[in-house]
């Protein structure tokens, strides 16, 4: 009985935050509301309280679910194969973020939000970026703070020009609503990861 209670929970959890995607999709951030979601998932809106205490305890798992680094997994390389695997993991951020839509939509409600669903989820994000900052340190015999810096400029540079890009075509001369402009970026990162692993100790 209480396996099946657990599962139910769960089921129901996912068809709420499936929900909020399908809402955000259709209408945007303000077409959100605990009526609009409850209706869409066809539950009843005390569900949302009960398992999410509010609408942006819903809405933070849903970012939960979706964000790049908090979901971060990928097997830690050799010494040998550190370079492409740094590349690897900014190529992989400009995807995520590009082709998600709601997640975008998502980001720009956390700037403007400060409460403790989004203090965990940023908790969450620093625990796995130290996590990795120190792996990588450890690999390429780099002091941690200098890792922990060039990482920040080019997340930052991509979560920004990623948001920025629906409405404008162009900056600093990168096409960043082209593929070509986004190739370029892309190039540029992985020019500063070789200059920088290849600095002298």
């Amino acid at each position: 009985m209480e396996k099946e209670i657990t599962k139910n929970r769960q089921a129901t959890e996912m068809t709420l935050i499936t929900a909020v995607n399908d809402i955000i999709e259709e209408s945007g951030f303000e077409g959100l509301g605990i009526n609009a979601v409850a209706a869409k998932a066809k539950v009843s809106k005390m569900l949302i309280y009960r398992y999410f205490n509010s609408l942006d305890g819903l809405i933070a798992a849903y970012i939960q679910q979706n964000d790049y680094w908090i979901n971060f997994d990928e097997e830690l390389p050799d010494q040998a194969h550190l370079a492409a695997f740094i590349k690897q993991i900014f190529k992989r951020q400009i995807m995520w973020l590009r082709e998600n839509y709601t997640l975008k939509r998502l980001y720009r409600w956390e700037l403007t939000t400060d409460n403790k669903f989004v203090k965990e989820l940023r908790n969450k994000r620093e625990e796995k970026g130290i996590w990795l900052v120190e792996a990588v340190s450890k690999l390429s015999k780099h002091p941690k703070k200098e890792i922990a810096a060039m990482a920040s400029i080019i997340t930052a540079a991509i979560s920004y020009l990623a948001l920025l890009e629906e409405n404008c075509p162009v900056y600093n001369g990168l096409k960043i609503q082209q593929e070509s402009g986004w190739e370029e970026l892309e190039e540029g990162i992985n020019l500063l990861v070789d200059l920088w692993l290849q600095k002298q100790l």
